[in-house]
C-alpha cells in the first residue's frame, strides 16, 4: 500500500474551497470577441517578414479612431527589452497618458540589443505614427520572440502600411494570431455591461482584449504581451488603477515555469466612444466599480487561457490556498506548489502524490503548523490535520482525465486565501525549450 494511503478510507468531506473563476455576474460574454470589440477601435495582423513562414502572421496593429486614454503595466525584470523602455517613456514614466496605437511584432524580442534596440523601437513608433496619422509619442510598441537579435526594420517599413490597410473592426482574431510565439492558439476575450444603473442610461459598454504567452511565464506585473480595449469614458489615472488591480488578480496569478519575461507588457486603451460627450469618470464613481469588474473578468479569462496553453501542457492546474495568516503567505504557498517541477510532473503522470504538495508548502516560507494542514486533489481529500487520508487510486486516475486539475489547500493559520493558475510539465516542454532558437 502506498505511504500516502496508510489510513483507512473514510467519508471525509472535500474542502470545497471557493474561487478560481473570473466574476461574470452582470456581464455578457461576447462570443468571438476580442481586442477590436469595443467601439472606437480597429485591429489587424499581417505577415511582415519577421518570420520565414509567409503563412504565419507576425505583426499586429491596434488603433483607436481618436487619441484614447492609455495605461500599462510593464515587466519588473531588470533585463527589460527596448520596447518596454520606449513605451514607458511615451507614457511619461507614470504608465498612463494618451495614446492612439499599439504595434506588436513576434519572432524577435528586441531585448539585450543595446542602443540600436532603443533606436529600432523609437523608429517603429515613428513609422506607425506616420502611417496612422499621430505623433510617435502616441504609439506603444511591444516585441516578443528570441532575445539578443536586432529587429529587421525593413519588415516594419513594409509591414506597417500593410497592417494599416488591413485595419478593421473584425481584425481582432488576426491581431491575436500575429502576436503568438509558441502559443498553440490565439487568446481573446470580451464582455459587455449596461450603463443603465451607473449613470449612463441607454449605453452598453464593452471590454475586450487579447494576450499571448506559453512559456517564460511568471509575470511580475502583467502578462507576456496583452492588449485591452474599452469604450468607457475613463480618466487615464483611473484606467491605470483599474488595470493594476486586474493584473494583480489575474495575469500575476499565472505561472507556467517560474520565469519572468524581459518583455512583459500589458496595455489598456479607453476610447469613451460608447458614451460620446460624457466626461471621463474617475476613482470612486459608480461606473468605475462596474468597469473594474468587467476588466477583471476579461483579464481573468485571458489568464486562465494562458495557463491552459503552457508549453507542452496537457492539463491546466488551479491551486487554491485558504487559511493562510496573510495574503503574502497565501501567495507564497500557492505559488510554490504551482511552480514545483515535482508537483507538475506528478500531474502529468496522473499521480495523486500529495507528499510533493506538502513538501512544496513546507519550503514556501508561509507560516503554518503542519498539524493543521488539509489537502484535496481534484476534490478528493488526501490529507487532514497533517495526516494522510486513504483514497481510491482508481477514482483519482478517473479524475485525472479532466482537462483541469484542482489542488485545494487549507493551512489552518488564518483567513487569507488566493488562487494561482498553472499547468503540468510534460516531455514536450523540454523539447520545445531545448531547441527554441534552432
Amino acid at each position: 500500500m502506498p505511504a500516502y494511503a496508510t489510513s483507512s478510507e473514510n467519508s471525509v468531506e472535500p474542502l470545497g474551497l471557493a474561487g478560481g473563476m473570473p466574476v461574470l455576474e452582470g456581464l455578457t460574454v461576447i462570443e468571438g470577441g476580442g481586442v477590436a470589440s469595443a467601439v472606437g477601435f480597429k485591429a489587424s495582423g499581417v505577415h511582415a517578414g519577421f518570420r520565414d513562414d509567409p503563412n504565419r502572421l507576425d505583426l499586429a496593429l491596434v488603433v483607436a479612431d481618436e487619441p484614447a486614454a492609455c495605461a500599462a503595466t510593464f515587466t519588473q525584470n531588470v533585463f527589460c527589452a527596448a520596447p518596454v523602455v520606449v513605451s514607458r517613456e511615451h507614457l511619461d514614466g507614470v504608465s498612463h497618458g494618451v495614446a492612439r496605437a499599439l504595434v506588436v511584432n513576434s519572432g524577435t524580442a528586441n531585448a539585450a540589443t543595446g542602443p540600436i534596440g532603443i533606436e529600432s523601437a523609437c523608429r517603429t513608433a515613428e513609422i506607425a505614427g506616420d502611417a496612422v496619422g499621430c505623433p510617435s509619442s502616441e504609439v506603444m510598441v511591444a516585441s516578443t520572440g528570441v532575445i539578443g537579435t536586432q529587429l529587421d526594420m525593413g519588415a516594419f517599413e513594409s509591414g506597417i502600411p500593410l497592417a494599416v490597410a488591413a485595419l478593421s473592426e473584425g481584425g481582432g482574431p488576426s491581431a491575436a494570431r500575429a502576436i503568438m510565439t509558441t502559443d498553440t492558439h490565439p487568446k481573446e476575450a470580451a464582455v459587455s455591461f449596461s450603463g443603465d444603473e451607473i449613470g449612463y442610461p441607454g449605453c452598453t459598454f464593452v471590454v475586450g482584449g487579447m494576450a499571448k504567452g506559453s512559456g517564460m511565464i511568471m509575470p511580475n506585473m502583467a502578462t507576456m504581451i496583452a492588449a485591452i480595449t474599452t469604450d468607457v469614458p475613463i480618466a487615464p489615472d483611473a484606467l491605470h488603477a483599474a488595470l493594476k488591480q486586474a493584473v494583480d488578480s489575474s495575469f500575476n496569478k499565472v505561472t507556467v515555469d517560474s520565469d519572468t519575461s524581459t518583455n512583459d507588457s500589458c496595455f489598456a486603451f479607453a476610447s469613451g466612444a460608447a458614451a460620446l460627450g460624457s466626461a471621463p469618470f474617475g476613482l470612486g464613481a459608480p461606473a468605475f466599480a462596474a468597469f473594474e469588474r468587467a476588466l477583471g473578468a476579461v483579464c481573468g479569462l485571458l489568464a486562465r487561457s494562458l495557463a491552459a496553453d503552457g508549453e507542452g501542457a496537457t492539463r491546466r492546474v488551479t491551486v487554491r490556498v485558504a487559511g493562510a495568516e496573510n495574503e503574502e503567505d497565501a501567495d507564497k504557498a500557492a505559488r510554490t506548489v504551482a511552480n514545483s517541477p515535482l508537483v507538475k510532473t506528478a500531474i502529468f503522470g496522473h499521480d495523486a502524490n500529495w507528499g510533493r504538495i506538502a513538501g512544496a508548502l513546507g519550503r514556501s516560507g508561509a507560516r503554518f503548523e503542519q498539524e493543521r494542514v488539509s489537502i484535496d486533489i481534484m476534490g478528493i481529500p488526501v490529507l487532514r490535520g497533517g495526516l494522510p487520508i486513504g483514497f481510491s487510486e482508481e477514482e483519482a486516475l478517473r479524475r485525472f482525465e479532466r482537462p483541469e486539475i484542482d489542488i485545494d489547500v487549507d493551512l489552518g493559520a488564518g483567513n487569507a486565501s488566493t488562487v494561482i493558475w498553472t499547468c503540468d510539465f510534460s516531455h514536450e516542454y523540454v523539447t520545445i525549450n531545448g531547441d527554441y532558437r534552432t
